[in-house]
């Protein structure tokens, strides 16, 4: 136990490291700040149009994220050796690999949350039709750069990963932020908390795990590039699983395995459901998370089944 402990804390803090990670964080938070100033094109319609961009963004980036992260933490210390010197020691396979799983989603789901928080914040922005909160959009922007001149500073004087501390600098800031814009008045209005969007946001959550989980699969066998390009390809399968394959298997065999095999992302997706204010049941989310519990636990033990034989130190010159 200690030992998967002490694999999965320092895969955690790997993927932290990664500047390509902080990157994409930062990319998907600073588009998702954008999103408001486009909803003055749309008539009554800015929510909808800041929830659906933002959950898209998220699943995207955290694709991406989750396959660069599986591929630096797996794929990278298979190519460089240090798996063989883990694997010296009293570590299993089986329990590396759901050590680099648990890890990689931990660390994704900070990720997802400060995506998730940067959307509530966008929400608070696009607070009227006609109008905008620059004020808030303005310290969303000043906050993020002064977590990335945290970064530096601490890598400057301290000689600590910039990433990992930016990244925690915006764990703190930003939830501190969203307490402010909620609670105490700006312009002299208090803010409308969105609470119907939260279970829509969770279920994306739950998505990126799955992502997560499937990279790491990939990961065993694949380089970096391959893995993200499979990734993308599962990705796209499991978006039209259900207009091709949810009708077929019922009738076919074939079809509902492959129906099963395959993530169906639309039952992450509730941006129909937000749109005619429907409200997400937690009963909803209850069956969403033992599916990503299954799905995850399926994928847990194909990478064990496909790391198990697999060769180590061949590359190692």
């Amino acid at each position: 136990m200690l030992n998967f402990f002490h694999v999965a804390r320092n895969c955690f803090r790997e993927c932290l490291r990664e500047p390509i990670f902080f990157l994409l964080l930062v990319s998907a938070v600073g588009l998702i700040g954008l999103f408001p100033t486009l909803s003055m094109f749309v008539f009554r319609e800015q929510i909808k149009l800041v929830v659906d961009s933002s959950m898209a963004t998220t699943l995207v980036f955290g694709l991406v994220a989750a396959a660069l992260s599986a591929s630096h933490t797996i794929s990278r210390e298979m190519r460089n050796g240090t798996v063989l010197l883990l694997l010296s020691k009293p570590v299993k396979r089986w329990n590396f690999v759901i050590a680099k799983i648990a890890g990689i989603t931990l660390a994704l789901t900070l990720f997802v949350l400060l995506c998730n928080i940067a959307t509530l914040i966008a929400l608070r922005v696009a607070k009227d039709q006609f109008q905008l909160d620059f004020l808030a959009l303005y310290l969303y922007y000043l906050l993020i750069f002064a977590a990335m001149v945290y970064g530096a500073a601490r890598n400057y004087f301290a000689q600590s990963s910039f990433s990992a501390n930016a990244f925690a600098a915006l764990l703190v800031i930003f939830p501190l932020f969203i307490l402010v814009l909620y609670f105490i008045p700006l312009d002299g209005e208090i803010g409308k908390i969105h609470l119907e969007v939260v279970p829509a946001l969770i279920l994306v959550l739950f998505a990126v795990w799955i992502m997560g989980t499937i990279t790491v699969v990939l990961a065993t066998r694949l380089e970096m590039v391959a893995n993200l390009l499979l990734g993308t390809i599962i990705f796209f399968l499991g978006l039209v699983a259900n207009y091709f394959l949810g009708t077929a298997s019922k009738s076919n065999i074939l079809a509902a395995g492959l129906y099963a095999l395959v993530p169906n992302w639309q039952f992450f997706w509730m941006a129909d459901a937000l749109a005619s204010n429907t409200p997400i049941p937690l009963s909803y989310l209850a069956g969403a998370f033992i599916y990503v519990v299954l799905y995850m636990t399926f994928c847990s033990l194909l990478a064990i089944a496909l790391f198990h034989d697999k060769e180590v130190a061949i590359e190692i010159k």
